[in-house]
């Protein structure tokens, strides 16, 4: 092979690897305005991109608390306080309303403790190789893109990454049983679906960890704060205080971790374990971002406090309303024969078109229409699943889900649309049990 030949051969995987990301690339190239957009400002959930408005349907702001007065207006006290990022690791010294968030949600999760990092991202990265060391991680195989990062940085370490079929129980305990060797079991995955917005049958895999001496991790970054426990109290099927997934079904945290983010629902830069106290204190001194990284803001601090008080005192009117919203919008989408892999009724609704190919100019339509949104182009999703989400906030008015259902009804005219499975005259949310009872059919 002369050094030509070479070259090319060498060149091979940066071909396979541009080939593959075209589609995505193609988008950023022609600087499609609903990818790397600049917002020049905001008005509730409407948007300025150039001298265009549209309505904010990309927003996972689900309880609408980053526009919120109570909570924007408790910044200044704790910022005059504390300064605007005191610059210790948490190793050096932890600012109290660090204690007092985490003490808040070990009682709110109902869990043995609490440990906050920045960023989900951090947690991923750098909780995932400690929990398997030498043993094995039993990966979902559409777990969230971070939760696959942290397992390969683990697999550079000595883990063993073994990948079952999305939500399948079953195929994981075939795994869990042909798999030997020493060492942790972790099984990771995702609570309520990033893209879907369905959940897993917890309980299922709960039981799995548990007769397999394993540990089932979970990362809850957009069910935290809209879905919770069940009772006669809820407002909505969601459940009750925002709790999470765990607690919404009905599940103990025995062998369990559970993530989640305070980013989606509380708008602040923040994210948490809940897991045993033990863990939390070797966590401490054997997680990278709690010896190393700067802590959160502050701004970020006093919005989480803030949050948690909204949470207390008017969680449940928001949640309704974003189950309310929400049902219009899957409502509409039967009517109008559209399909969505939602099943479970939470605020995020993938729409997948026809045609993958028809995504930059599906895409197009909606901006010149006032409707942003988030685009989910191939290779981020299957080219069958290839699409836009659209995510309902509390903020969102009744005006916009109106305007919404106006431009989806005229988008079906103009691009090929995925039919549901069963078009039947019942209405989404109508017929369709609370998530926790949910067989989920199918990324923070």
């Amino acid at each position: 092979m002369n050094h030509k030949d070479a070259a090319a051969a060498k060149c091979g995987w940066l071909d396979q690897w541009i080939e593959t990301m075209d589609e995505l690339a193609r988008l950023k190239k022609q600087v499609h305005p609903m990818v790397d957009a600049v917002i020049e400002e905001q008005r509730g959930r409407q948007i300025r991109i150039g001298n265009r408005w549209l309505t904010d349907w990309a927003s996972c702001n689900y309880l609408g608390l980053d526009l919120d007065e109570d909570v924007q207006a408790s910044i200044g006290e704790l910022v005059g306080r504390w300064g605007t990022h005191p610059s210790w690791s948490r190793l050096i010294g932890t600012p109290r309303p660090y204690v007092d968030i985490e003490e808040q949600l070990t009682e709110l999760l109902g869990c043995e403790d609490v440990l906050c990092m920045p960023t989900i991202t951090h947690i991923h990265m750098s909780v995932l190789p400690v929990l398997s060391g030498d043993g094995t991680i039993f990966l979902d195989s559409r777990a969230h893109k971070t939760i696959y990062d942290g397992a390969m940085l683990a697999a550079g370490r000595g883990t063993r990454v073994v990948r079952f079929r999305h939500n399948d129980p079953q195929h994981l305990e075939q795994l869990l049983r042909q798999t030997k060797g020493a060492g942790p079991r972790v099984i990771a995955m995702d609570g309520i679906n990033s893209m879907t917005g369905n959940a897993p049958d917890l309980a299922a895999f709960s039981s799995l960890a548990s007769r397999h001496d394993g540990l089932l991790y979970v990362d809850d970054a957009h069910g935290f704060g809209v879905i919770g426990e069940r009772g006669a109290g809820e407002h909505c099927p969601y459940g009750a205080r925002g709790n999470s997934v765990f607690r919404h079904q009905g599940v103990n945290y025995d062998n369990a971790v559970l993530v989640g983010g305070l980013s989606k629902s509380y708008s602040s830069l923040l994210a948490f374990l809940a897991l045993p106290t033990r863990l939390k204190e070797a966590l401490k001194v054997l997680a990278p971002p709690y010896l190393y990284s700067g802590p959160s803001p502050v701004a970020s601090l006093a919005t989480v406090l803030a949050g948690l008080e909204v949470n207390r005192r008017r969680g449940e009117v928001l949640r309704a309303e974003v189950w309310r919203k929400t049902g219009r919008v899957l409502d509409a989408l039967r009517t109008l024969e559209i399909r969505t892999p939602n099943e479970s009724g939470f605020p995020i609704i993938e729409i997948p078109l026809g045609h993958h190919e028809d995504i930059d100019a599906a895409g197009h339509f909606l901006f010149e229409r006032g409707i942003y949104v988030t685009m989910a182009a191939f290779p981020l999703v299957p080219k069958s699943e290839v699409g836009v989400r659209v995510q309902v906030t509390a903020a969102n008015t009744d005006a916009e889900v109106d305007h919404l259902i106006e431009v989806l009804d005229e988008m079906r005219h103009r691009f090929p649309m995925q039919m549901p499975h069963n078009v039947s005259g019942s209405t989404a949310l109508a017929t369709t049990p609370p998530i926790s009872t949910q067989a989920v059919c199918g990324s923070n």
